[in-house]
């Protein structure tokens, strides 16, 4: 074996590739072939799409779960732990089967340059066709068309809501974006649009491959009967449900994973509690997450780093939010990001701010990002290490005060590490 631990092994992918980003399916169909992978599972979900992509995998995974079959799943990007990406029933895979994985791919790639990502995504695929699951859901990392996940059919595609993010490869509007994630779709498959308004792209490419659509607003809708109770309904079928993630904007996600359970033939298999039951225990880190600390604030965090994504946030805090207490945000964002955009769609509920330093790949100091936002907001506090802004956290905020650490994946990692996050979801 090249490698004796995944350390060492996802240090030498990330210098593999010249490019961190090459998108295109000519190198990884090539070693996919050589690695003999084909068929994975006995159904294949792909999810695609903007925001929600996370949080439907993790309903998806875990209903199929509960209802006694056996499922895969592959997410990217991870929080704390590289295993995180790829899961067989719920548990993430072992530093030996990934190391194992590894070495497969390496030896089938003969010479072919393949970039982190595709590297990783071959060795899950690898792994999951090992398994033969009953069911194996996979999450686009971009785009779509071009992603490498998109070297596997799929039985069901569940597109989420497709908004502005990674421009630079996608394209500068919805349309040219929502043409690059239907690029997952085949002919005459199932489909679920969870978008009550998508890009016209995204519906001609449908009607063109003639496929099998349910679409939020036009074939299905969920309302809220309550804080934490949905009624979801499907031309004659109506369900109640349990809002079994944080945010208001998860009633839409978890609407969108009932339909594609319909478009399996699956919800009449059960009785309704049953299908409502099969939900509970859903849990995703980092999505509107309340963090266990010894601070004294509401500690929140949440992946969101676009502006469709800090809109969902605003809309969830203004409801969480009590009138004599206040919001603070600690703000990390990446550099190809638009934090001016996503400052603009989260301000109205945010009382302070508080910028984070992310001494990361493309990460933006504070100042930078002060740059960046200061035709938005005024910056209150500029800290150049999470422990700091505990500290500071610690000192000045109430147990009514709610504190919002957001912006990406590596903002809320530093956190979580921070607090010595125990892998648990409140």
């Amino acid at each position: 074996m090249r490698f004796e631990s995944l350390d060492q092994w996802l240090e030498w992918q990330m210098v593999l590739h010249d490019k961190t980003i090459e998108l295109g399916l000519d190198r990884v169909d090539q070693v996919g072939e050589r690695l003999g992978i084909a068929e994975i599972a006995r159904q294949v979900i792909t999810v695609a799409g903007t925001n929600g992509k996370g949080s439907s995998v993790a309903a998806y995974e875990n209903w199929l779960y509960q209802a006694g079959f056996a499922v895969a799943s592959y997410t990217s990007p991870h929080l704390l732990s590289y295993n995180e990406r790829i899961k067989r029933n719920l548990e993430p895979v072992s530093d030996a089967e990934l190391c194992s994985a590894f070495e497969a791919v390496e030896s089938a790639r003969q010479g072919v340059a393949l970039t982190y990502f595709e590297f990783g995504t071959l060795a899950a695929l690898f792994l999951i066709q090992r398994w033969q699951p009953d069911y194996a859901i996979l999450e686009v990392g971009l785009g779509g068309r071009l992603d490498a996940v998109n070297i596997i059919d799929a039985d069901l595609v569940h597109l989420t809501p497709i908004g502005l993010d990674h421009q630079a490869w996608l394209g500068d509007d919805r349309e040219q974006i929502g043409f690059e994630k239907a690029g997952v779709l085949r002919a005459g498959i199932a489909v679920v649009l969870n978008d009550p308004d998508p890009p016209s792209s995204v519906s001609e490419e449908i009607n063109r491959l003639g496929c099998n659509c349910l679409q939020l607003g036009r074939d299905f809708e969920v309302t809220h009967l309550d804080d934490s109770h949905l009624l979801w309904r499907c031309r004659d079928i109506e369900l109640r449900l349990d809002n079994v993630l944080s945010g208001s904007h998860q009633a839409q996600n978890l609407a969108g994973v009932v339909a594609g359970l319909s478009q399996l033939s699956l919800l009449n298999n059960y009785e309704p509690d049953q299908v409502r039951q099969f939900f509970h225990g859903t849990r995703l880190a980092g999505r509107l997450q309340l963090v266990e600390s010894p601070h004294a604030c509401q500690l929140y965090v949440d992946v969101g780093h676009n502006q469709d994504a800090a809109r969902a946030l605003a809309a969830s805090i203004a409801t969480m939010k009590r009138p004599s207490a206040k919001v603070v945000v600690l703000l990390g964002m990446l550099a190809d990001k638009e934090p001016e955009l996503f400052v603009e769609a989260l301000k109205p509920v945010v009382d302070c701010w508080w910028l984070l330093t992310l001494d990361a790949d493309r990460g933006l100091d504070a100042a930078q990002l002060a740059s960046r936002i200061e035709s938005q907001v005024a910056p209150e506090r500029h800290f150049a290490n999470i422990a700091d802004a505990l500290d500071h956290a610690l000192s000045s905020l109430g147990n009514q005060d709610i504190m919002l650490v957001t912006g990406s994946f590596v903002t809320v990692e530093y956190l979580l590490r921070a607090v010595s996050y125990s892998g648990q979801q409140n």
